[in-house]
């Protein structure tokens, strides 16, 4: 059972304001083992131009390398938005312990719907994290909308 920690989300937002205010997505993630942080980052999408350097597969990678095992087990990955199909499959093939997320897709989606124009256009595949996990082996822990109002308030910033 994991117990999410309004410490841990709020690094993560953190990480994502700074991806902004580099110039990317507003996007953070942080991985936790043994109850501390040991992966912070931001969204890189833009910044590398690289269609997968989401925050969570950045994360990811990096927690592989730190501890020296693809499989990551005992740890979480605590992120603002919901993950897409590729970062939570990622996290199922890394072992990881569970995920928590703040926004969902269809917080994304309503935004996108309110505030759309050419260049606010996002491209997701409207598969919810909750119907990955579901599929995937080892069954991963998932804590949903954590935070929600205050990861939804990174939207504002995605692209003005």
């Amino acid at each position: 059972m994991i117990q999410p920690a309004e410490k841990f989300m709020k690094a993560a937002i953190e990480e994502a304001i700074k991806s902004k205010e580099k110039g990317d997505y507003a996007v953070g993630a942080v991985i936790v083992k043994d109850s501390k942080i040991i992966i912070r980052v931001g969204n890189r999408v833009k910044l590398d131009q690289d269609p997968t350097n989401h925050a969570e597969i950045i994360a990811i990678r990096e927690a592989s390398r730190l501890l020296g095992s693809r499989h990551i087990k005992d740890c979480i990955l605590y992120t603002t938005h919901e993950p897409c199909p590729m970062c939570s499959s990622a996290a199922i093939w890394a072992k990881m312990e569970g995920i928590v997320y703040g926004a969902k897709i269809e917080d994304m989606e309503n935004y996108r719907i309110q505030n759309g124009n050419k260049e606010l256009s996002w491209r997701t595949i409207n598969i919810p994290t909750s119907q990955i996990l579901e599929k995937g082996d080892p069954k991963l822990l998932l804590i949903e909308g954590f935070m929600r109002e205050e990861c939804k308030k990174l939207f504002h910033s995605l692209y003005h």
